[in-house]
């Protein structure tokens, strides 16, 4: 049972939902040593056709500055990233996978997506279906 914090039922589960889900994923993604905050810099760092500036890291993943800094570190630390010289400007640095980046990138994918199996078994395709044309309405309603 969602804890009311809005004035709208719906919206507490689906929030209450959202947060357990995050969860679930995290302690299935720290089995393998990693976590959700680290998949999407690593998500976004892998699908780049390019290296990218923290500045734009940040924006792509939605979180703000000082914490991408603090994951990149991390993941710099690991091994799994690493900060290059921009080309253009002496100032900046760019960010760009390690091969060993890369692997642990496809170990974590795997983990998340085998979580996100594991929690959304219960839904059938009809389901599924049903509960994607139902947020899609929300999020409509809210652009």
């Amino acid at each position: 049972m969602a804890v009311h914090g809005s004035s709208d039922i719906l919206v507490d589960d689906l929030y209450e939902t959202t947060h357990r889900l995050r969860q679930f994923v995290e302690i299935r993604l720290r089995a393998n040593g990693a976590s959700v905050a680290r998949l999407r810099a690593l998500r976004m760092l892998a699908r780049a056709e390019q290296p990218l500036r923290m500045r734009d890291l940040s924006e792509m993943t939605g979180v703000a500055a000082r914490t991408t800094t603090s994951i990149v570190d991390s993941l710099e630390r690991d091994g799994l990233v690493e900060r290059v010289r921009h080309p253009s400007d002496r100032r900046a640095f760019l960010l760009r996978l390690t091969d060993e980046g890369r692997c642990r990138h496809r170990e974590a994918e795997e983990a998340d997506r085998l979580a996100l199996a594991e929690a959304t078994a219960a839904l059938g395709p009809e389901d599924r279906a049903t509960l994607r044309a139902l947020l899609a309405r929300i999020r409509e309603a809210t652009t």
